[in-house]
């Protein structure tokens, strides 16, 4: 099918596509517009990696909007929507505007009502719906991209429920779900109502195979001679060859500390093909990322990637992956050694793919078990990219004849497995039972399982009443902490008709007045609102109107603090677990005692104990017991008190940060990354930010004491720099800098003399905008001339021997972040 056929898209569409040289579509997306994706229809598509799964959305999404509609696209994580963003942004040429949800938990982002398209995350998405953004009802078109993902036992159950709700909000709503990787495609298309698209066509062929003695056998039967020399790894010998002719490598490892020493060793292979002007620009490229970072993961990325190799891992910070994706996807990297995090969709082509190890730790089984065949498959889809590889290479190693023979059966002919709702695990199904009644989407214990019979789960399950069971132990527990109330139901009262526990109730929890609230913010609001707006919903979902309360059980709302809980997006053992802190606390908790309580809750993942640290920490939790806040278990009870341990070990770093000590320090000191350390803090604000509210909701008189330790650990700093860094353009090391020199706060920055703060500073626009920012009326450096401070005072702020070069953490810190730099809290 020719491009030019297409019809019902936006004016000026077609031309863009042939100006991007898509003059013809390949056969999963003339099939896809066949079965009705322009045309409103659900569908489901089972395409392989670079077969144009994303044409087939973008057809879809650009269709809705010719009818007058909006258009989401759901990704699993935020570099992916960063990417799809940019992709889309191509399309303001002929008047199709695109937003990226990144907003953080509370937010309604009302401001993207005005796009056409928007990107976010399935989570952000969730946070949506339970904050009652109104702009949702506008839908006609959602995309899900890596739909299997809905098998993910963490961020599974939250794509389900997602998608359910709003097809349940928008019943004429188009569902295009998308996957490389689905075993049981048919089953996803039933339940979404959809057309199937499943086909195994690739633009380029891939070839996948396995490597063992000096060849690599292929599943077609053929053969490539791939020596390894005396002494070499089989995987620099395949990196080797591949780099000879031209091509990239990928090779997936188990571990981040693997991935690592990968990239070291495949560095003195990659290193002997580079050309001089490579070597010149991946020195610059190496700058950078020793820029942005001053600890030994930095130092290490960035000598392998002087030598044309890299790794990639979760321990990077978001700055250092971009560097490293855009790098190889424009051939200057060579080899990039990853966990298989680097799988999940991110575009990062390679001509060949080895996976090197298909095995991993798995504490339930007590050792290494094999990967899925579905992770397998993910890694594999990595190889070759159209107009960039004449074909693509995925290969397994093997060390003998029968592994060789055993990894042929277990992937390489493998189906994936079928992709299972993974909703009904007890822990997803809290969160999502409290936010289906706090958003209005069930008011009896009925409603509330009738909704739940619209997910993937129902549609899979064969155990009789489990669902029901589960769900009801869900409604015990979340009764049991006071985020709903049931009550018997005494008469035929439609649902609608339910009360919220008060008036004040529902205003206070979502921050809109009754009387000023109107549209979806009613509609998905709180309490009595809520809940007679949703009646339509309701009748569509019945038909007749039937969740009627004739015969039914229970009604169902949640408190005032339910829907607090709710909307901050917590799960509600974080909740309980804050909430009983909070009350246990008899003096004015200090910052480790909220560090260490926000980091026992589920939603934070603790550091654990290396050998040794449960000593160290043992004598950390005795000497500071007092500031602890909840019941300690015994130190008999092992696996409770490690887990406190573990608490307070992540709790201590925090504090570690927000007394000042430096990124190397810290990272050092913990053996962590950069990006785990980032990943902490970001975590560790938004779960004090979301203590403060539940600190209020509940009357707490140390609301105040959780603001300042959640303001302490967003900026890294004690709690005498917290008026300095409050002004835009000052982080820790600058205020730390500035209090040296005796300049204490705000106000004095507009009296202090332009000379010393010149110093200070070391930057005249650096000095002129954070002065302008402090309201100073001539923030002008023109003419000025540093002044050193006192010698006293000189010597404290000179002491570090800082040059003025800021870790990108510190200029995040700082206020010189680049925009669209991932803001504390955000998805």
């Amino acid at each position: 099918m020719n491009v030019e056929e297409l019809s019902g898209l936006p004016p000026g569409a077609i031309s863009h596509f042939q100006r991007e040289g898509i003059e013809e579509l390949y056969p999963p997306q003339a099939e896809a517009v066949e079965a009705g994706a322009t045309d409103g229809e659900n569908l489901v598509a089972a395409v392989p990696t670079a077969s144009g799964k994303t044409m087939i959305a973008a057809l879809s999404m650009l269709s809705a909007v010719k009818r007058g509609g909006k258009a989401l696209y759901i990704v699993p994580l935020r570099a992916l929507a960063s990417e799809k963003k940019a992709e889309f942004d191509a399309y303001e040429e002929f008047g199709v505007t695109t937003g990226v949800a990144t907003g953080n938990y509370e937010s309604t982002s009302d401001w993207l009502a005005t796009k056409d398209i928007v990107v976010a995350t399935s989570e952000k998405v969730d946070s949506l719906v339970r904050n009652g953004a109104d702009w949702l009802s506008d839908l006609t078109c959602v995309v899900s991209d890596e739909v299997h993902l809905i098998d993910d036992r963490n961020r599974g159950p939250t794509l389900e429920v997602t998608l359910a709700k709003l097809r349940r909000l928008n019943p004429q709503l188009q569902v295009v779900a998308l996957s490389a990787t689905v075993g049981n495609a048919d089953e996803l298309a039933d339940w979404l109502d959809a057309e199937l698209v499943d086909t195994d066509w690739r633009p380029i062929d891939l070839q996948m195979g396995v490597h063992y003695g000096n060849a690599l056998n292929f599943d077609d039967g053929s053969t490539r001679e791939v020596p390894v020399d005396g002494g070499e790894k089989q995987e620099a010998a395949l990196v080797r060859d591949i780099l000879q002719e031209g091509g990239s490598s990928l090779v997936f490892v188990n571990s981040r500390r693997n991935a690592e020493a990968a990239a070291r060793r495949l560095g003195q292979v990659s290193s002997r093909e580079l050309t001089a002007g490579e070597r010149a620009d991946l020195e610059e490229l190496a700058a950078e990322i020793r820029e942005d970072s001053d600890t030994e993961t930095s130092q290490d990325l960035a000598d392998c990637v002087e030598r044309g190799s890299a790794f990639h891992h979760a321990g990077l910070s978001s700055t250092q992956r971009s560097l490293v994706e855009d790098a190889f996807r424009d051939r200057l990297l060579k080899v990039i050694s990853a966990t298989p995090t680097l799988a999940a969709g991110v575009n990062t082509p390679a001509r060949r793919v080895i996976v090197r190890d298909w095995r991993r730790f798995d504490p339930s089984a007590g050792g290494m078990s094999p990967l899925d065949v579905l992770e397998v498959h993910q890694m594999m889809g990595r190889a070759g990219r159209p107009g960039l590889d004449p074909y693509g290479e995925a290969v397994l190693l093997a060390k003998n004849h029968d592994e060789s023979e055993d990894l042929f059966d277990r992937y390489v002919w493998a189906d994936p497995e079928p992709v299972r709702s993974k909703l009904a695990a007890e822990p997803a199904l809290r969160t999502h039972v409290l936010a289906t009644i706090a958003s209005g989407f069930a008011r009896t214990r009925e409603g509330l399982l009738e909704f739940l019979e619209a997910t993937l789960y129902a549609s899979q399950s064969s155990e009789a009443g489990r669902l029901e069971r589960v769900t009801d132990d869900v409604l015990d527990y979340l009764e049991r902490n006071d985020f709903i109330e049931r009550e018997r139901q005494r008469d035929s009262r439609s649902p609608s008709e339910v009360q919220s526990t008060s008036e004040d109730a529902s205003e206070s929890s979502s921050g809109v007045p009754r009387e000023r609230s109107g549209g979806f913010e009613d509609t998905l609001g709180t309490d009595a609102d809520a809940a007679r707006a949703f009646t339509s919903a309701a009748d569509l979902a019945d038909g007749d109107g039937s969740e009627s309360a004739t015969g039914r059980d229970e009604e169902l709302e949640a408190t005032s603090l339910g829907h607090t809980v709710s909307r901050l997006y917590l799960d509600p053992m974080s909740a309980a677990e804050i909430v009983h802190g909070l009350d246990d606390a008899d003096d004015r908790p200090t910052a480790l005692g909220l560090y260490q309580l926000v980091s026992r809750t589920p939603d934070m993942y603790e550091l654990y104990l290396r050998s040794g640290e449960d000593e160290r920490f043992g004598e950390l939790y005795y000497e500071r017991d007092a500031e602890l806040l909840g019941d300690a278990p015994s130190e008999f009870e092992d696996d409770r008190f490690e887990d406190w341990l573990a608490a307070l070990k992540t709790g201590k770093l925090l504090e570690d940060w927000a007394t000042e000590d430096d990124e190397e320090t810290i990272t050092e000191r913990y053996k962590i990354g950069p990006g785990d350390l980032r990943g902490k803090v970001d975590t560790a604000e938004w779960l004090l930010g979301a203590a403060e509210s539940l600190a209020a909701e509940i009357g707490s008189e140390w609301t105040v004491a959780v603001r300042e330790a959640r303001a302490r650990v967003e900026h890294g700093v004690g709690e005498e720099l917290l008026e300095l860094v409050s002004v835009s353009g000052i982080g820790r090391k600058r205020a730390r800098r500035l209090h040296d020199a005796g300049i204490e706060a705000p106000a004095d920055l507009r009296t202090a003399d332009k000379g010393v703060l010149l110093h200070v500073l070391k930057g005249e626009k650096t000095a002129e905008n954070i002065l302008e920012s402090a309201g100073r009326e001539d923030p002008s450096m023109e003419g000025v001339e540093p002044v050193p401070v006192d010698a006293g005072a000189g010597a404290a702020v000179d002491s570090d021997g800082d040059d003025g070069n800021e870790s990108a953490t510190e200029r995040e810190r700082d206020g010189e972040a680049d925009d669209d730099q991932a803001s504390l809290g955000d998805f």
